[in-house]
């Protein structure tokens, strides 16, 4: 049996997709949890071979929570919003597989399956759109900046919880809003966001 754990702050989604998973003879879905953290004590707790997570959970995204799952167990990535940097993103922290919410269940259990046998499996037009797409111009630090500011902190609040100064933050954000042509800093956060970069 692969066991699975489900990590979704969707109720309607998580509890549909769970009941579908149990119906595959060779599933069984271990544990299941509305957000992040409560997701990690889950996957510490049970080790399952496969975790499924959707990429919008707040406060944390789904790669965020992925990296801080411990091999042997491996990730697969939902998403509704299939942007090629979160592709990109997803593969950099290691997770396995990464599939579209509108996947059939049947697709999304062979993908547990490959993923579990130690594959990896991305979707072809997930992979077809991030071959396409611009490359993304902002640094590390610019980018934990949008992501902190499309989580409608202050500059104060960005400063202390990246340890910098706030002139440091303003300059990084001010490099930002040049590099995606944008006219504020929440504005370059949309745009970082759009593009799949945070």
């Amino acid at each position: 049996m692969i066991r699975v754990v489900v990590i979704d702050d969707e109720e309607m989604i998580r509890s549909a997709i769970v009941a579908l998973l149990t119906l595959e003879e060779d599933l069984q879905v271990v544990g299941e949890a509305a957000n992040g953290s409560e997701g990690l004590d889950v996957v510490r707790a049970e080790a399952p071979d496969v975790v499924l997570l959707d990429l919008e959970m707040p406060p944390t995204d789904g790669i965020e929570v992925a990296v801080q799952v411990e091999p042997p167990t491996r990730c697969v990535l939902m998403t509704r919003h299939a942007r090629p940097g979160v592709l990109r993103r997803a593969m950099a922290a290691g997770i396995a597989g990464f599939v579209p919410k509108s996947s059939p269940v049947s697709a999304l259990a062979q993908v547990i399956r490959e993923v579990a046998a130690g594959r990896r499996y991305v979707d072809s037009e997930v992979a077809a759109a991030a071959l396409e797409a611009e490359t993304c111009p902002l640094s590390d630090r610019e980018l934990d900046a949008l992501r902190l500011t499309r989580r409608h902190a202050s500059v104060a609040e960005i400063a202390e919880t990246l340890h910098l100064a706030d002139g440091t933050v303003r300059n990084y954000l001010s490099s930002a809003m040049t590099k995606t042509d944008t006219s504020s800093r929440h504005e370059a956060a949309e745009h970082a966001y759009e593009h799949g970069w945070i």
